[in-house]
């Protein structure tokens, strides 16, 4: 059958058109194809690339314990973080172990070692148990491990990217002798607060100043939704609560005595000082002969400090002081009520400063 030349014309120009669609169609699909593929290595080039680190999800001061709630765990490009950033916590939960001789626990080629003296161990943990133990002599040697506090060496921010650098071994897990005390007899700084670490000191009046405990991390307490001025308490070992009671024994009878509390700048980079302080015989025989006099010297120092300020302080207190004593200065018992007062003075200010 004939067909005019419009129908062959029509018919061609379909035939056409249907190619071209199928040319688009199949460009699109070569497109949508190499997008697709692009989009995959990028994102496999991505994984590569990403690391997973542990951030600080608060900000946290100088010696301050790291706890497992304040680790946030992130996938970021390992090129916007430092090669050494922690990414597993095994390392953190590894470091913070050490033996009872206070021997270290490292991580190496991803098994756990220990230096004892010069030598190094690998630390085997025994199959079905948790017991650790070190090949020694061709002989199994158990070790028995205990957990550490980890603290920050120095003050960080939220979201700041953790390195073992950054941390460092605390003091040993507590002990069974020890005891969260409440004391309110010393003369605390300005702008202590909570996780502060201190030493506790007493200053004589013939100079002499004396270490009697030393970084101890202080929590302030909250009274009537305002950190307390003058009380705090103290995580302390039995040797610590006599040697502290002895202390402030020493500080009710010798006037003109300063027992106070002084700030670590950096706790977590500083040492724990040594304390120099040493229970008297006389102030030991006191405490055995007199079970009340410990009462008596915490009563006798709050009631003085409390005082100070006073208009009748020369004559009901240093006056006096001086006449007990043949050795008393009484200059220097009037600064030393001085620094008391213009401490606690401005301890109280600028809690209230906090408050407005």
């Amino acid at each position: 059958m004939a067909t005019n030349p419009m129908q062959r014309k029509s018919r061609i120009s379909f035939i056409l058109g249907m190619l071209l669609m199928l040319l688009i169609c199949g460009a699109i699909i070569v497109f949508l194809f190499l997008q697709l593929n692009n989009y995959q290595k990028k994102e496999k080039d991505e994984q590569q690339a990403s690391v997973r680190v542990y951030t600080l999800n608060q900000d946290v001061s100088s010696g301050q314990v790291i706890t497992d709630d304040m680790y946030t765990i992130f996938t970021i490009n390992k090129n916007l973080v430092p090669s050494n950033a922690i990414g597993d916590m095994s390392i953190i939960t590894n470091y913070s172990l050490q033996d009872k001789a206070g021997n270290s626990v490292y991580t190496k080629n991803s098994k756990l070692y220990i230096q004892i003296g010069s030598n190094e161990y690998e630390l085997i943990q025994e199959e079905g148990s948790s017991n650790y133990y070190i090949q020694r002599n061709n002989q199994k040697e158990y070790i028995e491990l205990n957990t550490v506090p980890l603290v920050a060496k120095i003050a960080l921010k939220a979201n700041t990217v953790l390195t073992r650098e950054m941390l460092a071994k605390g003091e040993n897990s507590f002990a069974n002798d020890v005891r969260r005390e409440e004391y309110n007899t010393f003369i605390l700084p300005m702008d202590l607060t909570t996780g502060d670490y201190v030493d506790i000191r007493l200053m004589l009046p013939t100079g002499q100043n004396y270490i009697v405990v030393s970084k101890k991390e202080v929590e302030v307490p909250i009274i009537n939704g305002a950190e307390s001025a003058d009380t705090i308490w103290m995580n302390v070992s039995e040797d610590e609560i006599l040697t502290i009671s002895s202390a402030i024994v020493d500080a009710y009878r010798i006037e003109g005595s300063k027992l106070y509390a002084t700030k670590y700048t950096e706790a977590g980079m500083q040492q724990a000082a040594t304390p120099t302080y040493v229970v008297s015989s006389e102030t030991a025989s006191l405490m055995n002969k007199d079970p009340n006099i410990l009462k008596k010297a915490i009563d006798e120092l709050i009631n003085r400090y409390n005082s100070i300020g006073s208009t009748d302080i020369r004559n009901n207190y240093i006056n006096r002081a001086v006449e007990a004593s043949q050795n008393a200065d009484e200059k220097y018992k009037t600064n030393m009520e001085d620094s008391i007062k213009n401490t606690q003075n401005a301890r109280k200010q600028y809690l209230n400063s906090l408050g407005n």
